[in-house]
């Protein structure tokens, strides 16, 4: 008997990672080939697919909707995403030698599973197309730590200190290697390089969330990173009992000591941080973040 599917949507910088982690702890199955962000490489390239459809982008996601008003186009990509991704063997990589073996798709897993990935909140309505019974989970984060959070993210080429930094500022500094590999793909994060910009994609992606949520009913669970921090062990069971998982007091316990409770609010610790927040109360106050 096929179990449907925890998909776990957010923006980028949200406690989306972290909070995978712990549903994995929890007993539920992410993914056997994992990214840095804990983001199942299998979903993962195919929401990244899925929005070059259209030129769309994890920093500019809005001309994904054409793809979705397009009822033949989007049709196609359903079946072929239904047919020659997850029904051959380039599923391996999400299930592993041996789930594949016994399941030969995720349409047939009888255990707990989901992925993680903020692109999905965008591309959710293909994943409902196939999973229909999909249930989801929304963490959100103050719009200022996390604005602040993609603009920190997006300078770490500057740092040296980390080694898969340093690594990047060898590439810069030896020519030569461009000539023989040109550099692809994103240059510089010009939108998450701001407050306002990361602000305003922030926006965007809580939006888009909180419409699914709000369509979903009792198939969708939300909460904010900040109480994930504060309340682990109370938001853990909250999550567990959503997921119809029988875990322990001692498997909650032991998946709530992953975070680190002085994240939430950070913004607070930083004049330039509060200025910001202060310029945009009415902004914050629309998804549930008063000022204090």
């Amino acid at each position: 008997m096929s179990t449907r599917p925890l998909i776990i949507i957010g923006m980028h910088r949200s406690g989306t990672s972290i909070l995978a982690r712990q549903i994995e702890a929890l007993g539920v199955f992410m993914g056997k080939r994992k990214e840095i962000n804990y983001e199942a490489t299998f979903f993962l390239g195919i929401d990244s697919w899925l929005l070059d459809q259209c030129g769309a982008a994890w920093d500019n996601p809005q001309p994904f909707r054409y793809l979705l008003e397009h009822q033949e186009a989007r049709a196609r990509v359903v079946d072929y995403i239904r047919h020659f991704l997850l029904g051959t063997p380039r599923v391996i990589s999400y299930l592993g030698w041996r789930g594949y073996l016994r399941y030969k798709s995720p349409f047939e897993l009888n255990a707990p599973w989901g992925w993680k990935s903020p692109l999905s909140t965008f591309t959710l309505p293909i994943w409902f197309d196939l999973f229909p019974d999909a249930k989801i989970i929304h963490i959100r984060r103050h719009g200022v730590d996390v604005a602040n959070s993609l603009r920190q993210r997006g300078r770490q080429l500057a740092t040296p200190l980390v080694p898969a930094m340093r690594l990047r500022r060898w590439y810069y500094q030896l020519p030569i290697l461009h000539a023989l590999r040109p550099k692809q793909k994103e240059f510089i994060r010009v939108r998450g390089d701001s407050l306002e910009g990361g602000f305003s994609l922030w926006e965007e992606y809580v939006a888009e969330a909180e419409s699914h949520v709000c369509a979903l009913g009792d198939r969708a669970l939300e909460f904010k990173y900040e109480t994930l921090l504060c309340e682990p062990e109370e938001v853990l069971k909250q999550v567990a009992r959503f997921a119809g998982l029988s875990v322990s007091d001692e498997t909650i316990g032991e998946a709530a000591v992953l975070l680190h409770k002085e994240r939430a609010y950070a913004y607070r610790e930083k004049q330039e941080l509060r200025a910001f927040a202060d310029r945009v109360p009415q902004r914050l106050g629309a998804y549930g973040y008063e000022r204090k």
